[in-house]
Protein backbone atom coordinates (compact mmCIF):
# COMPACT_ATOMS: atom_id res chain seq x y z
CA UNK A 1 0.00 0.00 0.00
CA UNK A 2 1.72 3.28 -1.61
CA UNK A 3 2.01 5.91 1.67
CA UNK A 4 -1.16 8.25 -0.03
CA UNK A 5 -3.60 5.41 0.72
CA UNK A 6 -2.31 4.59 3.27
CA UNK A 7 -2.85 7.91 5.26
CA UNK A 8 -6.35 8.00 3.32
CA UNK A 9 -7.33 4.40 5.44
CA UNK A 10 -5.72 5.74 8.72
CA UNK A 11 -7.62 8.57 8.50
CA UNK A 12 -10.97 6.95 8.17
CA UNK A 13 -10.97 4.96 10.34
CA UNK A 14 -10.34 8.06 12.90
CA UNK A 15 -13.07 9.28 10.95
CA UNK A 16 -15.54 6.49 11.62
CA UNK A 17 -14.41 7.06 15.93
CA UNK A 18 -15.44 10.82 15.94
CA UNK A 19 -18.92 9.91 14.30
CA UNK A 20 -19.52 7.21 16.91
CA UNK A 21 -18.47 9.44 19.54
CA UNK A 22 -20.73 12.12 18.18
CA UNK A 23 -23.64 9.85 17.99
CA UNK A 24 -23.08 8.67 21.50
CA UNK A 25 -22.93 12.34 22.84
CA UNK A 26 -25.79 13.46 20.64
CA UNK A 27 -28.30 10.63 22.16
CA UNK A 28 -26.53 10.30 25.29
CA UNK A 29 -26.63 6.18 24.39
CA UNK A 30 -23.64 5.63 26.86
CA UNK A 31 -21.89 3.59 24.45
CA UNK A 32 -18.94 2.93 27.04
CA UNK A 33 -21.34 0.07 28.76
CA UNK A 34 -20.76 -1.87 25.44
CA UNK A 35 -16.60 -1.89 26.88
CA UNK A 36 -14.72 -5.30 27.81
CA UNK A 37 -15.83 -5.52 31.31
CA UNK A 38 -13.58 -8.27 32.68
CA UNK A 39 -14.80 -11.81 33.70
CA UNK A 40 -18.43 -10.89 32.95
CA UNK A 41 -20.22 -12.73 29.58
CA UNK A 42 -21.76 -9.66 28.77
CA UNK A 43 -18.32 -7.71 28.63
CA UNK A 44 -17.04 -10.16 26.04
CA UNK A 45 -18.72 -8.08 22.99
CA UNK A 46 -16.10 -5.41 24.60
CA UNK A 47 -13.51 -7.65 22.74
CA UNK A 48 -14.37 -6.15 19.86
CA UNK A 49 -16.37 -3.00 20.76
CA UNK A 50 -13.69 -1.70 23.35
CA UNK A 51 -11.22 0.04 20.74
CA UNK A 52 -14.16 2.03 18.95
CA UNK A 53 -15.44 3.96 22.18
CA UNK A 54 -14.59 6.83 24.21
CA UNK A 55 -15.33 8.22 27.48
CA UNK A 56 -14.61 12.01 26.08
CA UNK A 57 -13.45 14.28 23.35
CA UNK A 58 -10.21 14.86 25.31
CA UNK A 59 -9.64 10.90 25.25
CA UNK A 60 -10.49 10.50 21.21
CA UNK A 61 -8.34 13.56 20.48
CA UNK A 62 -5.58 12.23 21.98
CA UNK A 63 -5.61 8.29 20.29
CA UNK A 64 -6.73 9.77 17.74
CA UNK A 65 -3.41 11.54 17.03
CA UNK A 66 -1.51 8.48 17.60
CA UNK A 67 -3.42 6.66 15.21
CA UNK A 68 -3.03 8.45 12.38
CA UNK A 69 0.53 8.14 12.77
CA UNK A 70 0.83 4.61 13.81
CA UNK A 71 -1.71 3.05 11.24
CA UNK A 72 -0.35 5.26 8.59
CA UNK A 73 3.39 3.50 9.26
CA UNK A 74 1.68 0.03 9.79
CA UNK A 75 0.10 0.27 6.32
CA UNK A 76 3.11 1.80 4.53
CA UNK A 77 5.46 -0.20 5.87
CA UNK A 78 3.78 -3.99 6.37
CA UNK A 79 1.83 -3.97 3.37
CA UNK A 80 1.52 -7.39 3.54
CA UNK A 81 1.11 -7.89 7.80
CA UNK A 82 -0.74 -5.65 8.92
CA UNK A 83 -4.21 -6.94 9.00
CA UNK A 84 -2.81 -9.97 10.51
CA UNK A 85 -0.95 -7.76 13.09
CA UNK A 86 -3.83 -5.50 13.80
CA UNK A 87 -6.29 -8.64 13.89
CA UNK A 88 -3.87 -10.15 16.98
CA UNK A 89 -3.21 -6.75 18.72
CA UNK A 90 -7.26 -6.25 18.39
CA UNK A 91 -8.21 -8.98 19.89
CA UNK A 92 -5.15 -10.35 22.10
CA UNK A 93 -5.16 -7.42 24.33
CA UNK A 94 -9.06 -7.61 24.54
CA UNK A 95 -9.32 -10.72 25.54
CA UNK A 96 -6.31 -10.17 27.80
CA UNK A 97 -7.84 -7.59 29.37
CA UNK A 98 -11.46 -9.07 29.70
CA UNK A 99 -9.23 -12.14 31.51
CA UNK A 100 -7.35 -10.24 33.64
CA UNK A 101 -7.92 -6.70 33.93
CA UNK A 102 -10.03 -5.28 37.42
CA UNK A 103 -12.99 -4.95 37.20
CA UNK A 104 -14.88 -2.15 35.66
CA UNK A 105 -15.38 -0.78 31.88
CA UNK A 106 -12.55 -0.54 29.82
CA UNK A 107 -12.75 1.05 26.73
CA UNK A 108 -10.58 3.15 24.14
CA UNK A 109 -7.85 3.06 21.57
CA UNK A 110 -5.08 2.80 23.21
CA UNK A 111 -4.34 -0.57 23.39
CA UNK A 112 -4.19 -0.61 19.73
CA UNK A 113 -1.76 2.09 19.54
CA UNK A 114 0.46 0.62 21.89
CA UNK A 115 0.24 -2.89 20.04
CA UNK A 116 1.07 -0.74 17.02
CA UNK A 117 3.84 1.13 18.44
CA UNK A 118 5.22 -2.03 19.96
CA UNK A 119 4.45 -4.22 16.71
CA UNK A 120 6.71 -1.17 14.42
CA UNK A 121 9.65 -0.98 17.00
CA UNK A 122 10.41 -4.44 17.46
CA UNK A 123 9.98 -5.34 13.76
CA UNK A 124 12.34 -2.69 13.33
CA UNK A 125 15.09 -4.51 15.69
CA UNK A 126 14.42 -7.78 13.99
CA UNK A 127 14.30 -7.00 10.45
CA UNK A 128 16.87 -4.30 10.11
CA UNK A 129 16.27 -3.30 7.08
CA UNK A 130 16.27 1.27 6.16
CA UNK A 131 12.45 1.15 6.19
CA UNK A 132 11.70 -1.01 9.12
CA UNK A 133 14.41 0.85 11.26
CA UNK A 134 13.58 4.39 9.94
CA UNK A 135 9.91 3.86 10.87
CA UNK A 136 10.81 1.97 14.07
CA UNK A 137 13.24 4.92 14.85
CA UNK A 138 10.67 7.80 13.45
CA UNK A 139 7.25 6.11 15.94
CA UNK A 140 9.77 5.15 19.19
CA UNK A 141 10.92 8.99 19.10
CA UNK A 142 7.06 10.27 19.06
CA UNK A 143 5.62 7.61 21.19
CA UNK A 144 8.42 6.21 23.09
CA UNK A 145 6.80 7.14 26.16
CA UNK A 146 4.02 4.33 25.89
CA UNK A 147 6.83 1.89 27.58
CA UNK A 148 5.96 3.40 30.93
CA UNK A 149 2.16 3.58 30.44
CA UNK A 150 2.03 -0.11 30.51
CA UNK A 151 2.53 0.10 34.27
CA UNK A 152 0.28 1.60 36.83
CA UNK A 153 0.09 5.14 36.91
CA UNK A 154 -3.21 6.78 36.93
CA UNK A 155 -6.87 4.85 38.91
CA UNK A 156 -8.72 6.08 35.86
CA UNK A 157 -6.39 4.81 33.07
CA UNK A 158 -6.51 1.27 31.59
CA UNK A 159 -2.67 0.32 32.57
CA UNK A 160 -3.81 -3.04 31.11
CA UNK A 161 -5.17 -2.33 27.69
CA UNK A 162 -1.83 -0.39 27.06
CA UNK A 163 0.23 -3.81 28.87
CA UNK A 164 -1.58 -6.45 26.36
CA UNK A 165 -1.70 -4.34 23.56
CA UNK A 166 1.93 -3.76 24.10
CA UNK A 167 2.48 -7.85 24.50
CA UNK A 168 1.07 -8.60 21.81
CA UNK A 169 2.01 -6.05 19.61
CA UNK A 170 5.50 -7.50 20.34
CA UNK A 171 4.32 -11.45 19.68
CA UNK A 172 2.83 -10.26 16.10
CA UNK A 173 6.14 -8.66 15.30
CA UNK A 174 7.90 -11.99 16.25
CA UNK A 175 5.03 -14.18 14.41
CA UNK A 176 4.85 -11.92 11.03
CA UNK A 177 8.27 -10.73 10.35
CA UNK A 178 8.88 -12.92 7.28
CA UNK A 179 5.58 -12.04 6.12
CA UNK A 180 6.82 -8.95 4.30
CA UNK A 181 9.48 -9.04 1.86
CA UNK A 182 12.94 -7.34 2.63
CA UNK A 183 13.29 -4.70 0.16
CA UNK A 184 16.23 -5.78 -2.63
CA UNK A 185 19.86 -4.40 -1.92
CA UNK A 186 21.32 -1.77 -3.90
CA UNK A 187 24.01 -3.31 -5.89
CA UNK A 188 26.81 -0.80 -6.75
CA UNK A 189 29.00 -0.38 -10.02
CA UNK A 190 32.62 -0.44 -7.50
CA UNK A 191 31.42 -3.36 -5.80
CA UNK A 192 31.86 -5.23 -9.20
CA UNK A 193 35.07 -3.04 -9.76
CA UNK A 194 36.23 -4.04 -6.19
CA UNK A 195 35.87 -7.75 -6.65
CA UNK A 196 37.60 -7.65 -9.88
CA UNK A 197 40.57 -6.09 -8.53
CA UNK A 198 40.27 -8.93 -5.83
CA UNK A 199 39.98 -11.76 -8.36
CA UNK A 200 43.32 -10.41 -10.68
CA UNK A 201 45.61 -9.64 -7.34
CA UNK A 202 48.41 -12.55 -7.41
CA UNK A 203 48.29 -14.97 -4.65
CA UNK A 204 50.24 -13.91 -1.25
CA UNK A 205 53.68 -15.98 -1.27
Amino acid sequence: MDFRKSAFTACAFVLLLWAIELLDRATGAGLYRFGVYPLQLTGLPGILLAPLLHGSWYHLASNSFALLILLTALLYGYPRSWRAALALIWLGSGAGVWLFARPSYHFGASGLTHGVMFFIFVSGVLRRDRLSIALAMIVFFIYGGMVWSIFPTEPGISYESHFFGAAFGVLAALLLRHRDPLPPRRHYDWQDETADDGRDDPDPG
